[in-house]
Formats: C-alpha cells, sequence, structure tokens
C-alpha cells in the first residue's frame, strides 16, 4: 500500500465530513463502505520482512509449498490496511479521543498479491459515558473485503468520540 485510500465506495456517507464528525453522528445501524487498496506482492514481502517474517509471509517458493500454496499477506498487514482506510474514513478528526481495545479480530481468509480490500464498517452500538458525559462510545464492526466482497479479517473497535453538544455547551458556557 503506497498512498492513502481516497474512494468511496458506499452510495451514502456521513452527512457531515470527518473532520466535523462527533459522537451524535454514529447512528446504529448505518453502514458505510471505503476502498480500496491493492496488495501488491512488493508490499506484503516488504511489510512481512519487517514485521512477520514467517515463510508464507516472506518467500514465494516456500510459500507454495506451505498451506495457502502461495505468498499470502501477514494479518498484521491486514490490520495496517484496515487502520488506514479506517482514518482516512471512518473515524472523526475533531472528536477522536482514544480507543481501549478492539473485540474478536479475525483472519477469515488469506490475503494474496493483487488482492484489491475495502472497509465496511458499521455502527453497532453508542452509548454515552457516564463517568464523562462530554464523550460516547461507540462500537464498530469492521469487515476488511476483498474484490469479491469477501470478507478476509473482522473485527469489533470500541472507540471513545466527543460529543458535539458537549463542546457546544463548554464553548457557550465559557462565554458566558
Amino acid at each position: 500500500m503506497t498512498a492513502p485510500t481516497t474512494i468511496t465506495l458506499s452510495d451514502a456517507d456521513f452527512a457531515v465530513p470527518i473532520e466535523d464528525r462527533y459522537f451524535e453522528d454514529y447512528v446504529p445501524g448505518a453502514v458505510y463502505v471505503y476502498g480500496s487498496v491493492t496488495m501488491t506482492e512488493e508490499d506484503i514481502l516488504r511489510f512481512a520482512g519487517e514485521f512477520d517474517p514467517q515463510g508464507i509471509h516472506i518467500d514465494p517458493q516456500a510459500a507454495l509449498r506451505g498451506p495457502y500454496q502461495g505468498l499470502i499477506a501477514s494479518g498484521w498487514h491486514t490490520c495496517a490496511v484496515m487502520m488506514r482506510m479506517y482514518a482516512d474514513h471512518y473515524i472523526s478528526k475533531v472528536g477522536g479521543l482514544a480507543s481501549p481495545g478492539i473485540d474478536e479480530l479475525r483472519w477469515v481468509r488469506p490475503v494474496r498479491p493483487g488482492d484489491s480490500l475495502s472497509l465496511r464498517t458499521t455502527v453497532r452500538q453508542t452509548r454515552v459515558s457516564r463517568s464523562r458525559p462530554d464523550r460516547g462510545l461507540v462500537h464498530t464492526g469492521i469487515g476488511v473485503l476483498d474484490q469479491r466482497g469477501d470478507p478476509v479479517l473482522t473485527m469489533t473497535a470500541v472507540n471513545f468520540l466527543l460529543r458535539r453538544t458537549a463542546t457546544e455547551g463548554t464553548t457557550s458556557a465559557g462565554s458566558s
């Protein structure tokens, strides 16, 4: 992956741009699809050589004899590509605070050179924080899909986001 993703594949996107997105903009049930990134053999070899130097990821000849009968991307490489698309298109640039973690990460199918990946996000659940009412928690179902629309990675992301109403209330209160 040599460049950030810029294509929106979905017919619908958020009502506000990523630079003005807050907790309230993440509506349970909403689904968005973004992408795509084509995985090259060069990128797979480079990533694996640095971060996951197993034969199925770094040696095309050895990979032919392996369980997948060919070179495959490291699952962590697929996660990194997912994160780039997630940051480029989905998670707020102004309201995103942090993530306490992810749940249920699964590498469902191998990713091979030439596969084009896209990101499908589904807002599963949102709730305002009980201890910090200026923010909320968003649970997002993530699927990384190949060019056939088949999932290659699934997981649930959890993110803290600022609330627009809390931000507006702070601004008003600060000026009175």
